[in-house]
């Protein structure tokens, strides 16, 4: 059973359109849960943040806002019973949280895809199985750690199955005589051992699934990372257009394979020989996706809410041949006083009190009229 867009239980969750007015709740109440909160302002609903951590980015624009922690199954009850449905911001809430919240109301996405996305093994098994190219790979235990590498062979990356981001959580191995090291420096946790690639770029597709299925998605974006974190994205990417079509078509098939409800990201590799790689599917609005706020008919997070909601999805129409989005990481955000007197630029600061190194504080979009604009 299910809530209605008034708050009454519902029989046929899966056909609940929310009128505005109607409370959603997020899970997490970082940069990413602020943008959501915002779009969904201009929607016309209003947001319950739910994080564990005080002081939270996404408090400032939501009218409510609950601190507990995501195994605090008596106030994850009081939440879900002021909401008519319940996302997600980041994908390490555990799917345990979505278990317990879809007992008393709606949760998109489902606690089954997010499981799926939070495992790098499962992730991967799950994309070779609707037809998607992946790296080599092998699950590692300390067991089985020496044929794992044997199997993948070397050069090859050793990430843990679960909680990495932005580099954390994995070791490169160049030769078998490495292997042992790694492990230890990841504490031995179940690992994913994958050979390493040599690619031409990294691309990745946002996209948007409802609850009916439907499936709509955001031009192919080309990324580039500094330190393991993503400092600019551009949209459209540098590959041709059958390869463009082929990460749509793979992006679709993920995303029916998890049935998924929302907007997720998958990333991939293009290597030199213009095959396309499957590295890893992101269970909520992503950080390349950030271009669309300006850069397209409708943005990553209206798409979201949308979806959610049970509304039908917006255009991704772009609205500029180029577009790029540049993060602002640490210090970067000093860059503040420049940026507000660039014409073109348009600047987003995600509410954090402390630049630390590594630390995203906000990001600039800029649209090119002329898609050969440096």
């Amino acid at each position: 059973m299910a809530r209605g867009t008034d708050g009454r239980r519902c029989r046929d969750p899966q056909h609940v359109m929310l009128a505005p007015g109607a409370w959603i709740g997020i899970l997490g109440g970082g940069q990413l849960g602020r943008m959501l909160a915002m779009a969904a302002a201009e929607l016309g609903f209003r947001i319950h943040i739910y994080a564990p951590e005080p002081d939270q980015p996404a408090f400032s624009v939501a009218e409510r806002h609950t601190i507990a922690a995501y195994d605090d199954i008596a106030q994850l009850e009081v939440f879900a019973r002021s909401v008519a449905v319940v996302t997600i911001e980041f994908e390490n809430v555990p799917a345990l949280a979505l278990e317990q919240l879809a007992r008393f109301t709606l949760v998109r996405p489902s606690a089954t895809a997010l499981a799926t996305a939070q495992d790098r093994i499962l992730e991967k098994t799950m994309a070779r199985s609707v037809g998607v190219d992946t790296p080599a790979f092998a699950e590692v235990t300390a067991e089985t750690l020496q044929s794992a590498v044997q199997r993948v062979g070397t050069p090859s990356v050793l990430k843990t199955r679960r909680f990495g981001y932005d580099g954390k959580g994995q070791a490169k191995i160049r030769q078998p005589a490495d292997a042992v090291a790694a492990f230890d420096s990841l504490k031995q946790q179940p690992c994913i051992l994958e050979a390493f690639i040599s690619f031409e770029r990294e691309v990745s597709v946002v996209a948007s699934r409802g609850v009916d299925g439907s499936f709509t998605a955001f031009d192919v974006i080309e990324n580039e990372h500094q330190n393991h974190i993503l400092a600019t994205s551009t949209v459209p990417a540098r590959i041709p257009d059958h390869l463009a079509d082929e990460a749509i078509e793979a992006t679709r098939r993920i995303g029916d394979a998890l049935a998924y409800t929302g907007v997720f990201a998958v990333e991939y590799f293009v290597t030199g020989a213009g095959k396309l790689l499957f590295n890893e599917v992101a269970p909520r609005v992503h950080n390349s996706g950030h271009w669309t706020i300006e850069g397209a008919e409708s943005s990553q997070f209206h798409q979201h809410i949308r979806a959610v909601a049970g509304w039908p999805a917006g255009s991704t129409q772009r609205r500029a041949p180029r577009v790029v989005m540049t993060n602002l990481i640490g210090d970067d955000v000093l860059s503040v006083p420049d940026i507000v007197a660039s014409k073109g630029k348009s600047l987003h600061l995600y509410g954090k009190a402390e630049a630390r190194a590594g630390r995203k504080m906000g990001h600039v979009t800029q649209l090119f009229r002329d898609a050969d604009q440096p």
